[in-house]
């Protein structure tokens, strides 16, 4: 018996030492890639920095919404340019074929994926993209008549996808909660919503809220979940897509916009314009969609993923905007949004209303001025800009200074405002104030305006492009 067992562990130790003993040193695993990041497309790099994040001159509206405060910024990737209507439309048109794609594929069966390559069943099926839609094909037609518009709500008689039904769904973790470490008898205290259903699961705690003197009792708030597995942290999103076009008329109640309403998103004169008329939530749905895009770009080609496209922090939009210089009161470095022929350098309300003077009226194509030190156009004026966070007057007092990050997934039943989400940058509509480096406002994340756009950003992987490719230790 103890032959046969010194041959076990002989055997064991053989087949082992093939793989990951080596020559007993301690070398690593086998055979791993290098891996560089290339320059993703449209986007440039933002190295790690410090910098004073906070107002850089008075606080005009004596908002009080901001302090000086020193933070460091870790190294990303940030949208050259705010997201353009022709940009946007292409997260729209996904969705629409998408859906097609499943109306079709339940009656025509090339138009998804059944199996995979080694013939075991795909439960859902997947799209097959290699199919193209033949959308003026008879049957094609009759099964997606269901998309468009009903005839009763159609103009001129014209054909129309019904953009009600350009619904995005997707799946995101919910990393904060899952590090919470403290639970009640084994209850984690952390909420969780149930999408499906449109309410809080687990138990109630009813409590009582004093309201003009007398008590109300509340349901549906404080309630917990029990945490049964992972499936627990995963949390599922439905967005509908569209832009809201009719934002230019509901702004302005004594303004004639309405040429913008059905011309601004589709029209090809508008193709590089900033993409309006995009709540919060959809921002963030397409930031979802657009790291899916790349993903599964790389996997059908065998590569490594990268780090998710997101909306940034404030923090880091501001130290991005600051382009290197941080004690610069707006973008371009200066004090003054004028350069020095005289002419207006950002796309905003100069001279009480006199809005052509800076050679926009509404919005202007992007890149339409000069970039910021770290070639970002836009930082100031045009549209202003979704970030990831939550705005709170007081953030800047709670928040860390490494990667500062102060975040809160509101939903639907919350009141209005843990809704607000902060917004920088300043528009077409609004004073120079509002244009600087450290100004902060908000706007709530299932609105969308004529004058709110956004852009993307990337964690970089590493510590600095300096690193890539090195392989000696830093200290």
């Amino acid at each position: 018996m103890k032959k046969i067992l010194y041959i076990s562990l002989l055997l064991v130790v053989s087949l082992s030492g093939c793989t990951l003993m080596g020559n007993g040193e301690l070398t690593g695993v086998p055979n791993r890639e290098e891996w560089f990041s290339p320059d993703p497309y449209g986007m440039l790099f933002i190295p790690m920095g410090s910098y004073n994040m906070g107002p850089s001159d008075q606080d005009v509206p004596y908002a009080n919404t901001a302090q000086a405060k020193t933070v460091s910024v870790q190294a990303f990737w940030m949208d050259e340019t705010e997201v353009t209507n022709n940009e946007y439309r292409q997260f729209v048109y996904w969705v629409r074929d998408s859906i097609a794609y499943k109306l079709l594929g339940d009656q025509i069966e090339t138009y998804l994926m059944a199996e995979d390559e080694y013939g075991e069943e795909i439960d859902p099926p997947f799209i097959n993209w290699d199919e193209m839609i033949d959308w003026h094909g008879e049957e094609e037609r009759e099964i997606l008549e269901e998309m468009y518009l009903p005839a009763n709500e159609r103009f001129y008689r014209r054909k129309v996808i019904d953009t009600r039904k350009l619904n995005y769904e997707y799946f995101w973790i919910d990393f904060r909660q899952a590090a919470k470490k403290f639970t009640h008898n084994g209850i984690n205290a952390e909420r969780s919503y149930n999408y499906d259903e449109q309410k809080y699961e687990g138990n109630v705690i009813n409590f009582s809220v004093e309201k003009d003197g007398n008590k109300v009792k509340r349901d549906g708030v404080g309630k917990v979940n029990p945490v049964k597995d992972r499936s627990s942290y995963i949390m599922k999103e439905i967005v509908n897509v569209y832009p809201d076009t009719l934002c230019w008329v509901s702004d302005f109640t004594y303004s004639f916009n309405e040429p913008m309403t059905n011309m601004y998103f589709w029209h090809p004169a508008y193709d590089h314009y900033p993409v309006v008329g995009v709540s919060w939530k959809q921002a963030t749905a397409f930031s979802n969609w657009r790291t899916q895009l790349m993903n599964g770009y790389l996997a059908y080609n065998g590569e490594t993923f990268v780090q998710d496209y997101r909306l940034p922090k404030e923090s880091e939009w501001e130290y991005a905007a600051r382009g290197g210089l941080p004690l610069s009161m707006y973008p371009w470095g200066g004090y003054y949004t004028r350069n020095y022929t005289g002419c207006f350098i950002a796309n905003f309300k100069p001279l009480r209303g006199n809005y052509v003077d800076d050679g926009g009226f509404h919005t202007v194509i992007v890149a339409n001025y000069d970039p910021n030190e770290f070639g970002l156009y836009d930082m100031a004026g045009n549209v202003s800009e979704w970030t990831a966070n939550a705005f709170d007057e007081a953030a800047y007092s709670f928040m860390d200074d490494l990667n500062p990050d102060y975040s809160y997934d509101a939903l639907p039943s919350d009141l209005p405002a843990k809704k607000r989400k902060v917004l920088r940058g300043g528009s077409w509509k609004d004073i120079a104030y509002y244009l600087q480096c450290g100004t902060r406002t908000y706007e709530y994340q299932d609105t969308a305006k004529s004058y709110i756009g956004f852009r993307c950003v990337r964690t970089f992987l590493g510590r600095d492009k300096a690193d890539m490719g090195s392989t000696s230790q830093v200290y």
